[in-house]
Protein backbone atom coordinates (compact mmCIF):
# COMPACT_ATOMS: atom_id res chain seq x y z
CA UNK A 1 0.00 0.00 0.00
CA UNK A 2 1.53 3.58 -0.60
CA UNK A 3 2.23 5.97 1.76
CA UNK A 4 1.76 8.74 -0.72
CA UNK A 5 -1.14 9.70 -2.77
CA UNK A 6 -0.91 11.63 -6.01
CA UNK A 7 -3.55 14.38 -6.49
CA UNK A 8 -5.38 15.33 -9.61
CA UNK A 9 -3.17 18.94 -9.69
CA UNK A 10 -0.36 17.03 -9.63
CA UNK A 11 1.04 17.28 -6.15
CA UNK A 12 2.38 14.15 -3.99
CA UNK A 13 0.90 13.79 -0.54
CA UNK A 14 2.24 11.93 2.50
CA UNK A 15 0.05 9.91 4.00
CA UNK A 16 1.06 11.22 7.78
CA UNK A 17 1.52 14.85 6.88
CA UNK A 18 -2.68 14.57 5.17
CA UNK A 19 -3.36 13.48 8.69
CA UNK A 20 -2.62 16.24 10.61
CA UNK A 21 -5.65 18.63 10.98
CA UNK A 22 -4.85 22.11 9.44
CA UNK A 23 -1.15 21.02 7.66
CA UNK A 24 -1.08 21.91 4.40
CA UNK A 25 1.55 20.05 2.22
CA UNK A 26 3.27 18.50 -0.55
CA UNK A 27 5.35 17.33 -3.53
CA UNK A 28 5.02 18.86 -6.41
CA UNK A 29 5.54 17.09 -9.48
CA UNK A 30 6.70 18.88 -13.58
CA UNK A 31 2.60 18.43 -13.64
CA UNK A 32 1.57 20.56 -10.77
CA UNK A 33 -1.26 23.30 -11.04
CA UNK A 34 -1.68 26.01 -9.26
CA UNK A 35 0.58 24.69 -6.11
CA UNK A 36 1.24 26.29 -4.00
CA UNK A 37 -1.79 27.73 -3.15
CA UNK A 38 -0.85 29.84 -0.13
CA UNK A 39 1.62 31.91 -0.01
CA UNK A 40 5.45 30.66 -0.16
CA UNK A 41 8.61 31.58 2.47
CA UNK A 42 11.43 30.92 0.46
CA UNK A 43 15.50 31.02 0.45
CA UNK A 44 17.83 31.46 -1.55
CA UNK A 45 19.08 27.67 -1.53
CA UNK A 46 23.30 27.85 -0.99
CA UNK A 47 24.18 23.66 -0.67
CA UNK A 48 24.84 25.09 3.23
CA UNK A 49 24.04 23.37 6.62
CA UNK A 50 22.11 26.85 7.62
CA UNK A 51 18.43 27.03 8.72
CA UNK A 52 16.42 30.01 9.07
CA UNK A 53 12.98 30.95 11.05
CA UNK A 54 10.64 32.34 8.31
CA UNK A 55 8.24 35.06 10.18
CA UNK A 56 5.88 34.83 6.75
CA UNK A 57 6.28 34.95 2.96
CA UNK A 58 8.82 35.92 0.93
CA UNK A 59 12.83 35.53 0.83
CA UNK A 60 14.71 35.01 3.96
CA UNK A 61 18.17 35.03 2.93
CA UNK A 62 20.93 32.26 2.03
CA UNK A 63 20.07 28.82 3.70
CA UNK A 64 18.84 25.31 2.83
CA UNK A 65 16.01 24.91 5.57
CA UNK A 66 13.04 27.09 6.99
CA UNK A 67 11.28 26.69 9.84
CA UNK A 68 8.43 27.97 11.42
CA UNK A 69 4.94 27.54 13.93
CA UNK A 70 3.15 30.75 12.27
CA UNK A 71 0.13 29.71 10.38
CA UNK A 72 -1.27 31.39 6.77
CA UNK A 73 1.46 30.73 4.65
CA UNK A 74 3.91 27.70 3.20
CA UNK A 75 7.44 26.89 3.64
CA UNK A 76 8.87 25.78 0.53
CA UNK A 77 12.44 24.58 -1.25
CA UNK A 78 12.89 24.14 -5.32
CA UNK A 79 14.61 20.67 -6.07
CA UNK A 80 15.65 19.14 -10.08
CA UNK A 81 17.58 16.21 -8.27
CA UNK A 82 18.16 17.28 -4.67
CA UNK A 83 16.33 15.44 -2.00
CA UNK A 84 13.33 17.78 -0.65
CA UNK A 85 12.34 16.89 2.92
CA UNK A 86 8.90 18.06 5.02
CA UNK A 87 9.06 17.98 8.39
CA UNK A 88 5.82 17.95 11.05
CA UNK A 89 5.22 18.88 14.83
CA UNK A 90 2.16 18.65 15.60
CA UNK A 91 2.23 19.13 19.18
CA UNK A 92 4.36 22.15 19.01
CA UNK A 93 2.25 23.63 15.51
CA UNK A 94 6.00 23.42 13.67
CA UNK A 95 6.99 22.87 10.35
CA UNK A 96 10.22 22.74 8.38
CA UNK A 97 10.96 22.33 4.68
CA UNK A 98 14.37 21.01 3.56
CA UNK A 99 16.80 20.77 0.62
CA UNK A 100 19.37 18.25 0.73
CA UNK A 101 22.00 18.11 -1.99
CA UNK A 102 25.30 16.28 -1.22
CA UNK A 103 26.45 19.50 0.09
CA UNK A 104 23.93 19.77 2.34
CA UNK A 105 23.46 16.03 3.47
CA UNK A 106 27.17 16.16 4.42
CA UNK A 107 26.82 19.53 6.19
CA UNK A 108 24.05 17.89 8.18
CA UNK A 109 21.16 20.03 6.93
CA UNK A 110 18.01 18.09 8.16
CA UNK A 111 19.57 17.22 11.94
CA UNK A 112 20.31 21.45 11.42
CA UNK A 113 16.38 21.94 11.14
CA UNK A 114 15.30 19.13 13.36
CA UNK A 115 17.72 20.77 15.87
CA UNK A 116 16.17 24.89 14.83
CA UNK A 117 13.01 23.56 15.79
CA UNK A 118 13.85 21.90 18.84
CA UNK A 119 15.64 25.15 20.37
CA UNK A 120 12.84 27.50 18.69
CA UNK A 121 9.45 25.17 19.53
CA UNK A 122 11.36 22.61 21.73
CA UNK A 123 10.47 19.60 18.82
CA UNK A 124 10.83 16.47 20.30
CA UNK A 125 12.99 14.72 17.57
CA UNK A 126 10.92 11.28 18.13
CA UNK A 127 7.56 12.77 17.89
CA UNK A 128 8.54 14.73 13.95
CA UNK A 129 6.68 13.29 11.08
CA UNK A 130 9.53 13.49 8.35
CA UNK A 131 8.42 12.91 4.57
CA UNK A 132 11.37 12.49 2.11
CA UNK A 133 10.03 13.39 -1.29
CA UNK A 134 11.23 12.72 -4.99
CA UNK A 135 15.40 13.00 -5.83
CA UNK A 136 17.79 11.47 -8.07
CA UNK A 137 18.00 7.74 -6.96
CA UNK A 138 21.04 5.36 -6.30
CA UNK A 139 20.59 4.05 -9.59
CA UNK A 140 21.21 7.21 -11.50
CA UNK A 141 23.27 9.55 -9.00
CA UNK A 142 27.01 8.28 -10.15
CA UNK A 143 29.43 10.73 -8.03
CA UNK A 144 33.35 11.09 -8.58
CA UNK A 145 35.67 10.04 -6.22
CA UNK A 146 35.65 13.57 -4.06
CA UNK A 147 32.05 12.83 -3.36
CA UNK A 148 32.37 9.41 -2.73
CA UNK A 149 34.84 9.97 0.37
CA UNK A 150 32.42 12.11 1.68
CA UNK A 151 29.94 9.46 2.02
CA UNK A 152 32.26 6.99 3.39
CA UNK A 153 32.51 5.59 0.00
CA UNK A 154 36.55 4.33 -1.28
CA UNK A 155 37.83 7.21 -3.46
CA UNK A 156 36.65 6.20 -7.15
CA UNK A 157 33.08 6.50 -8.87
CA UNK A 158 30.12 5.23 -7.43
CA UNK A 159 26.71 5.03 -7.17
CA UNK A 160 25.65 7.45 -3.65
CA UNK A 161 21.66 6.89 -1.95
CA UNK A 162 21.21 10.50 -0.92
CA UNK A 163 17.67 9.42 -0.18
CA UNK A 164 18.62 7.22 2.20
CA UNK A 165 21.83 8.81 3.84
CA UNK A 166 18.71 11.52 4.72
CA UNK A 167 16.80 8.88 6.11
CA UNK A 168 19.76 7.49 8.49
CA UNK A 169 20.49 11.26 9.13
CA UNK A 170 16.74 11.27 10.40
CA UNK A 171 17.32 8.38 12.26
CA UNK A 172 20.48 9.36 13.76
CA UNK A 173 18.78 12.37 15.33
CA UNK A 174 15.85 10.85 17.10
CA UNK A 175 13.98 10.65 14.31
CA UNK A 176 11.15 7.38 15.33
CA UNK A 177 11.35 5.08 12.17
CA UNK A 178 7.81 4.90 12.40
CA UNK A 179 7.75 8.72 11.53
CA UNK A 180 9.91 8.19 8.90
CA UNK A 181 7.81 7.85 5.02
CA UNK A 182 9.81 7.94 1.69
CA UNK A 183 8.67 8.19 -1.74
CA UNK A 184 11.42 6.87 -3.16
CA UNK A 185 10.70 7.70 -6.70
CA UNK A 186 13.96 8.94 -8.87
CA UNK A 187 13.65 12.00 -10.62
CA UNK A 188 16.47 11.38 -13.42
CA UNK A 189 14.36 8.09 -14.40
CA UNK A 190 10.39 9.31 -14.31
CA UNK A 191 11.11 12.34 -17.21
CA UNK A 192 7.28 12.49 -17.41
CA UNK A 193 6.23 13.32 -13.79
CA UNK A 194 10.06 14.95 -12.62
CA UNK A 195 12.32 17.81 -13.46
CA UNK A 196 15.91 16.70 -13.37
CA UNK A 197 18.93 18.53 -13.48
CA UNK A 198 21.13 16.17 -14.60
CA UNK A 199 19.42 14.80 -17.82
CA UNK A 200 18.21 18.17 -19.13
CA UNK A 201 20.68 20.43 -17.69
CA UNK A 202 20.07 24.44 -18.45
CA UNK A 203 16.79 23.50 -20.01
CA UNK A 204 15.30 21.94 -16.41
CA UNK A 205 12.33 23.42 -14.56
CA UNK A 206 12.35 23.07 -10.63
CA UNK A 207 10.07 20.71 -8.38
CA UNK A 208 8.41 23.02 -5.17
CA UNK A 209 8.25 21.14 -2.18
CA UNK A 210 5.83 22.91 0.53
CA UNK A 211 4.45 22.80 4.15
CA UNK A 212 2.71 25.44 6.33
CA UNK A 213 -0.21 26.16 8.54
CA UNK A 214 -3.39 27.04 6.98
CA UNK A 215 -4.45 27.88 10.61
Amino acid sequence: MSLFRLDAHGVFHADALSAVPNLEHGFGTRNAEGWPALPAATVRQVHSGRAVFAAGPGVHGEADALITSLAGFVLSVRTADCVPILIADPANHAVAAVHAGWRGTVSGILSKALEAMANRFGTAPQEALVAIGPAIGPCCYEVGPEVAVQFGHPAENTHVDLIEANRQQALSSGVSVRHITVLGRCTLCEATLFHSYRRDREQSGRLVAAIGWSK
